[in-house]
């Protein structure tokens, strides 16, 4: 009998590397800044590669990864992830501009976290588990757990060892992914569907249902990220706290609530409805948005801030979850598309809550107010699912 749970193991792993991948470089920015005079602008340049080079990555998955295998894929995802952030650590000093050797390191782990994006999903779909949606659940929780984690402990470390042992750091995160390499490498590996069997791209854009899937993705990926980007800023914007405690206040605290949530419908998803748990998170998400842009009292809208994690913390599994069992034929052609989405959703959306907070004097509220278009649209489309459901 194949060892299914080295397999679990491996794609658990696999999501703390994509959150060390997410959530390590933003905490270096202003020592990026002030060691190697790069503008702020230019900096912005980080995150905007990393993002887009996942975006291709996914689109590369629907395309190829069924030809060239599962395997050989989700074990480069490792080396690249590695490789990155070693390099992280000594190519801004090799070459002769910081920010090329910067961004060609974010550039290679964003390769490996694009796949692992892609790829762990379906792994875990394919093996035999009971009660799939929990599940998925359980396996997206540890993107949030690798999150705290990699604030939590670059925080520590940087308060014990000092801001300047910062490669050092990197290459101590570039080992999570090292050792996976192994676990990869020898786990059991399914398919979802068998070779050439799976749907393709313009098959699955030819059913209306799955341009549902694509669309509530892309208000999943905008909800969680424009609140959880922009956490940190509104915690020093609104309570005053410092960028230490605004990082734990704001954008920790979201990971916190929002890996309790995916536990929660990890643990007893089985006794609850998919479809009704994310209704009630989606009008959860909509009043902590409210409480961020429209409260008057900083505490409240923090605490809005903090509670938005849990209601966004099952719409990405959840998604997923929905989409394998409206498509069971969907393939990797379709877990590669919902990651796309997903990602572009988590592009688009902290960009405009940063620039209406820009328009608006720098008035943050303002941009949240905005950012509450995303959960209403996606409590929408998931009546629409709903009803679909019921009329099946």
């Amino acid at each position: 009998m194949p060892n299914y749970r080295k397999t679990k193991i491996a794609c658990y792993m696999g999501f703390i590397t994509q959150a060390i991948a997410a959530n390590f470089a933003p905490l270096l920015f202003l020592k990026f800044h002030n060691d190697y005079q790069i503008a702020l602008g230019k900096i912005a340049l980080i995150s905007t590669c990393f993002f887009l080079t996942q975006l291709l990555v996914d689109l590369f998955c629907a395309k190829f990864v069924d030809k060239i295998g599962y395997r050989i894929c989700i074990v480069t995802s490792e080396v690249c992830s590695a490789a990155g952030l070693v390099g992280l650590a000594f190519l801004p000093e090799l070459l002769p501009e910081p920010l090329v050797g910067i961004i060609l390191s974010v550039i290679v782990y964003a390769v490996g976290s694009g796949l692992i994006e892609v790829l762990c999903s379906p792994i875990v779909e394919a093996c035999p588990f009971d009660n799939k949606e929990a599940t998925m659940s359980l396996l997206h929780s540890f993107y949030c757990w690798g999150a705290v984690g990699t604030i939590v402990i670059s925080t520590l470390f940087f308060a014990v060892f000092g801001m300047d042992s910062w490669k050092w750091l990197a290459v101590l995160w570039a080992l999570v992914p090292a050792i996976n390499i192994y676990n990869f490498a020898t786990c059991p590996i399914e398919h979802l569907v068998d070779e050439g069997e799976g749907m393709g791209i313009k098959e699955l854009f030819r059913k209306p249902l799955f341009w549902l899937s694509i669309c509530l993705m892309i208000c999943s990926g905008a909800s969680e990220l424009a609140m959880a980007q922009w956490a940190s800023a509104y915690a020093e914007a609104a309570l005053g706290l410092s960028k230490t405690v605004g990082d734990l206040a704001g954008p920790c605290m979201f990971a916190v609530t929002m890996g309790i949530s995916r536990i929660i419908f990890g643990k007893y998803g089985d006794k609850m409805d998919l479809m009704k748990f994310m209704i009630g998170s989606g009008i959860l998400c909509v009043i902590c948005y409210l409480l961020v842009s429209v409260s008057l009292n900083p505490i409240s809208g923090l605490i809005g801030c903090i509670i938005c994690g849990f209601s966004v913390g099952i719409m990405w599994p959840g998604t997923i979850s929905i989409s394998s069992e409206r498509f069971p034929a969907g393939g990797t052609a379709m877990f590669a598309l919902l990651a796309m989405a997903g990602d572009l959703g988590g592009s688009i959306g902290p960009g405009i809550v940063g620039r209406v907070t820009q328009s608006a004097g720098d008035n943050i509220r303002a941009g949240m107010g905005v950012g509450l278009l995303f959960p209403v649209i996606l409590l929408i489309v998931l009546f629409i699912f709903a009803r679909q459901k019921n009329n099946k």
